[in-house]
């Protein structure tokens, strides 16, 4: 899907010289990758929040500490496995950049808080 993207912004007139990080900056896009992070960080909000009707403890385990010297009061434990393929299931990509976010976003009131906040911070970018 990426590639179809690269092709597609080369069609822009006068793109075609820059490179695909430039052209991403001029035409105010993203890459796939990045929104597909931000898709899953907001549906771990809405899990998380119980706005979905999922139960949160199938997906995410609460991270075990009775203090919390980095991080946010919303860490999540990254479940392990045996088999890599694991590795790319929603909840174990997530966790990562989940825990990476500042407590003032994942403490967040709404989904659209939640999105403004996200979109204003750079730290969890992929």
């Amino acid at each position: 899907m990426e590639q179809v993207q690269r092709q597609a912004i080369k069609l822009v007139e006068g793109f075609r010289k820059f490179d695909y990080d430039t052209r991403l900056k001029k035409l105010g896009l993203t890459t796939l990758e990045k929104r597909r992070m931000r898709g899953d960080l907001i549906e771990t909000f809405e899990i998380l929040t119980d706005r979905e009707k999922i139960f949160k403890q199938d997906f995410f385990d609460m991270r075990q500490r009775d203090y919390y010297l980095r991080g946010h009061s919303h860490s999540r434990e990254v479940k392990r496995s045996q088999i890599n393929i694991r590795s790319n299931f929603f909840s174990q990509r997530t966790v990562k950049h989940w825990n990476s976010l500042p407590e003032h976003v994942v403490s967040a009131s709404s989904v659209n808080s939640f999105k403004n906040r996200l979109d204003s911070c750079n730290e969890w970018g992929v």
